[in-house]
């Protein structure tokens, strides 16, 4: 009979919270990862998966590899995500590319308040529309996005929560494909 001793590496914990989320450089695996990375890489390229590391930004991930056809070995299975919530996320890509334009930001983390969130979806917004329940709806929106891991809640005070806008979003989130979804929302607004 084997016992888990026998077969953990240094960077066994490492792999484990890869697995399950990105990672950051405060992580007590950080370290771990940055100093085992083509260890890290070999074993879990045997399951289809790539170690991605962006030490400049702080953060790590995994992705699935792809064939010719696109296709994976389904490790990770892929969510759609609504319309609503594609939106917010395009927002916050888009506000991420803006600030890293700017070279008279002194700092290198974007946050971004509920409130700035609403107000440039409400750009999107047809005239006429409700806008109570967009608010009420945008909160559940807003909770997915943080539930998928690209904003962080830094603070909340009474009626505004700060978020972080997480860099993971500008690996998932393309500018090619910013750049494919603002054409395809501008088509769709105006067709309605």
């Amino acid at each position: 009979m084997s016992s888990l001793e026998q077969h953990i590496t240094p960077y066994s914990k490492a792999i484990v919270r890869l697995l399950k989320s990105s990672v950051e450089r405060t992580s007590n695996v950080w370290d771990d990862i940055i100093l085992y990375q083509n260890e890290i890489q070999d074993y879990i390229s045997q399951i289809g998966l790539e170690l991605i590391v962006k030490k400049d930004e702080g953060f790590a991930f995994v992705k699935q590899l792809e064939n010719s056809e696109g296709k994976t070995l389904g490790l990770v299975t892929r969510r759609q995500i609504g319309f609503e919530t594609s939106i917010v996320l395009v927002v916050l890509r888009q506000s991420l590319e803006d600030f890293d334009s700017n070279p008279t930001q002194l700092a290198s983390e974007k946050f971004i308040t509920d409130t700035e969130i609403k107000d440039e979806l409400e750009l999107f917004l047809q005239e006429g529309y409700n806008k109570l329940k967009f608010q009420k709806d945008l909160d559940k929106y807003i909770r997915s996005v943080v539930e998928l891991g690209f904003l962080k809640e830094i603070s909340k005070k009474e009626n505004e929560t700060k978020y972080q806008i997480h860099r993971i979003i500008k690996e998932k989130i393309t500018l090619d494909i910013l750049q494919d979804f603002q054409t395809k929302l501008k088509e769709y607004v105006e067709s309605v």
